[in-house]
């Protein structure tokens, strides 16, 4: 009887010995994180123009307060004229009234300019813009009583009830119609007019908090675009699953430009001086402004830093752009007004000038040289000659005592007369009246070699005059301290400022000695 015996175990093969997997790359590990990143349905389609839609909300603003004004003193015209309460006064003529609202509304409408109110922050504080308001409505008052006295003579009639009423009446309506305003406007940006993209630089706690205050306030106008995370970060939980990390902070102006951004908050927790700084540097050529999560940064105690508020939230300003949009406007109309009326005045002084030049010395009446504008663009400048006729192929730096310099030359170049001719410039739209002054092409590319932001004063147009000036960097002095000064005039413009630097620089034609 045979027994059935177990087969023996087929052989098999041995089990390949598994390496163990790479760790991701950089790269991939970007990939990763920025794939699943979906595309809210707005971001296929272009937005208006930000600078128009911006021109566009403030002229309304601008139209409202006119308005508002104008119907203040009415009514307070009415009131005083009009009724028993106040008692009979024989009431101006009609020509006369008109021209006394005109001024008025007109006063009120430049000093609430001057007041920053039509800058228009999002998330401004009505209390806040409510004292601006008071402030500026009393200020005008002043204003027009002086112009209206100069310009009515013995015909202006100084009612003090008018005065009262229309005082307390314009507070009363304009702060009225900017609340109205402003809740209009927001039922506007929450159905997509006046959109403005933002990005959030951080992937932490603050960068969620930062998001989710951004979420709860749709009246502001903000769309999130993502998060931007530094290289070395680890994946982390966004908030949302419509959200990821679309980029990181070493291609931030890359980011900007393909997102159409409009504003950035910098949230990294425990972040730097010179984080921040980098992230400024990296934007330094977009119309783009910068806010800071104060909780991560620890820079505050700075009188340079504004602070204001989203949904309640702190946030730091650290650059705030205020030559766009309704300011171009109103700094190009000053410059066209500015450049004529100076063209007519010293008229009779540039052709006195032109004639002298030409006996003196033989060459042109004017010299014309290449320097850098607006966006780094080629400009030819027109000055007069002060110099002799060869003076350009002995390219260097103006000293004192100059050589080259005719005797004419000494005397125009002293006064800054040299500069006349460039009003045309400025008419013509290449320069501003006040400005960055303009440097030749080596000089610039130089500078912008060994100085750090040096092309950020090449983002606004150059001028005749600039805050440089007026404040002694002229002449053979520090090009960084130049940079400085020119910086702080692009990033902080303001018609106030642009005429206290005008001002400063008519005293200084008598007073300054660097220039040479």
């Amino acid at each position: 009887m045979s027994t059935l015996q177990e087969a023996p175990p087929v052989p098999t093969a041995p089990e390949p010995r598994r390496e163990p997997e790479p760790e991701p790359s950089r790269q991939s590990r970007r990939e990763a994180r920025t794939r699943p990143y979906l595309m809210p349905e707005w971001m296929g389609t272009p937005l208006r123009p930000p600078d128009l839609l911006h021109i566009g909300f403030v002229l309304v603003q601008l139209v409202l307060d006119a308005a508002l004004v104008t119907l203040a003193f009415v009514i307070a015209f009415m009131l005083r004229f009009n009724s028993d309460i106040i008692g009979s006064f024989a009431p101006p003529s009609v020509d006369t009234y008109t021209t006394m609202l005109i001024v008025t509304t007109v006063s009120v409408v430049v000093v609430f300019n001057f007041y920053g109110l039509y800058r228009l922050r999002r998330g401004y504080s009505r209390i806040d813009e409510f004292y601006k308001v008071v402030a500026a409505v009393t200020s005008a008052l002043f204003v027009s009583i002086a112009v209206n006295s100069f310009i009515l003579a013995d015909r202006f009639i100084y009612a003090r009830w008018i005065l009262a009423i229309g005082w307390v009446a314009s507070i009363v309506l304009v702060s009225t119609g900017r609340f109205l305003y402003g809740v209009s406007a927001g039922f506007l940006r929450r159905r997509g007019v006046g959109r403005q993209r933002m990005l959030i630089i951080g992937t932490g706690a603050a960068a969620h908090t930062v998001y989710q205050r951004i979420l709860g306030a749709p009246s502001l106008g903000y769309e999130v675009v993502g998060f931007v995370a530094d290289p070395g970060d680890e994946p982390g939980e966004m908030p949302t699953s419509a959200l990821r990390i679309v980029g990181y902070s070493d291609e931030l102006a890359r980011l900007v430009g393909l997102y159409n951004v409009s504003e950035i908050v910098v949230a990294i927790a425990g972040g730097s001086h010179e984080d921040v700084l980098d992230i400024v540097s990296a934007v330094e050529d977009e119309q783009i402004n910068i806010r800071v999560y104060p909780d991560t940064f620890q820079l505050i105690i700075n009188n340079d830093l504004g602070l204001n508020d989203i949904n309640g939230l702190p946030l730091v300003s650290v650059r705030d752009v205020t030559l766009r949009g309704f300011n171009k406007v109103v700094k190009r109309l000053f410059d066209m007004v500015g450049s004529v009326a100076a063209l007519v005045v010293f008229s009779p002084l540039m052709l006195l000038v032109a004639i002298l030049i030409k006996l003196e010395s033989p060459g042109a009446v004017f010299f014309v040289q290449e320097r850098v504008g607006l966006d780094g663009q080629p400009i030819h400048v027109i000055k007069f000659r002060s110099m002799r006729a060869d003076a350009e192929s002995e390219s260097t730096w103006t000293t004192a005592n100059d050589p080259r310099r005719t005797r004419i030359g000494r005397f125009i170049r002293r006064f800054s007369i040299d500069e006349l001719p460039q009003l045309v410039n400025v008419l013509l739209g290449e320069m501003s009246i006040v400005g960055p002054r303009p440097e030749q092409p080596q000089y610039v590319a130089q500078f912008s070699q060994a100085i750090p932001r040096y092309m950020r004063r090449h983002k606004e147009k150059t001028g005749l005059t600039g805050w440089a000036q007026v404040n002694g960097a002229r002449g053979n002095t520090s090009i960084e301290e130049r940079t400085r000064y020119d910086l702080y005039y692009v990033e902080n413009w303001s018609l106030l400022l642009d005429l206290k630097i005008i001002v400063r620089t008519l005293v200084q034609i008598f007073t300054d000695r660097n220039a040479y």
